[in-house]
């Protein structure tokens, strides 16, 4: 399995005022370049008007990093905001600074500080979580060991995606590789040996919370 990778947690924006100048930090996931460059035109587009709208993102596939000064003086714009992203161990993320002119020049050693302040506060809107490789599984159970199951799960580092109440009940979860060994052994102790899970899939999740970039059961793994 692919190693563990720090990224966003989602979309986020923040903004601030330097010397008059207006910036507007934007963060949002990506995994693809498409999908970078469709956020960056997109704000493009919302501040057609800006003076400028600088970007940066780093992928994890093909290990891709871009970036723009828009028209800033070279070096002082999308290097400091590519190299926030860089020093904060981020990847699949692309940042847009958006700046409107304020009439104070702010120097070269200023629009480094603002652009790298742009990027740092839309990492923080957005929140840096670590996605980790985790097995997704299911156990189909009656409603009489539901409990019990569902409460071990959590117990033996799993996390509970889905549950599913028909004639019996159906729970989908993740848990890390680490964990399937101890889980499997404490379910089997429980049940007397009855019940074992599927493993029906595999891909990067938050801890506690949802699948990223996942496969599905009979995909490749990662």
């Amino acid at each position: 399995m692919e190693a563990a990778y720090k990224t966003v947690a989602g979309p986020g924006r923040d903004e601030f005022v330097e010397q008059r100048s207006r910036f507007i930090g934007y963060v949002c996931p990506v995994t693809t370049e498409a999908q970078a460059l469709a956020f960056i035109e997109e704000k493009k587009k919302k501040h057609w008007d800006a003076t400028h709208n600088v970007y940066a993102y780093i992928l994890r596939e093909g290990g891709v990093q871009r970036f723009s000064d828009d028209g800033e003086p070279h070096g002082t714009a999308g290097v400091p905001t590519l190299d926030v992203l860089q020093k904060s161990g981020v990847t699949d993320v692309c940042v847009v600074v958006t700046r409107y002119f304020g009439g104070i020049l702010l120097g070269a050693g200023g629009l480094v500080r603002a652009y790298s302040r742009g990027a740092s506060i839309a990492l923080a809107a957005g929140g840096i979580v670590t996605m980790e490789p985790c097995l997704q599984m299911e156990i189909v159970c009656d409603y009489s060991r539901y409990s019990r199951i569902a409460s071990l799960i959590g117990e033996k580092g799993g996390v509970v995606d889905k549950t599913e109440y028909e004639a019996q009940v159906r729970l989908v979860f993740h848990l890390p590789p680490r964990c399937e060994p101890a889980f499997r052994q404490a379910l089997a102790d429980a049940t007397c040996g009855d019940i074992t899970p599927s493993e029906i899939g595999c891909g990067f999740f938050a801890a506690g919370g949802n699948i990223a970039g996942g496969n599905t059961a009979g995909g490749n793994p990662f």
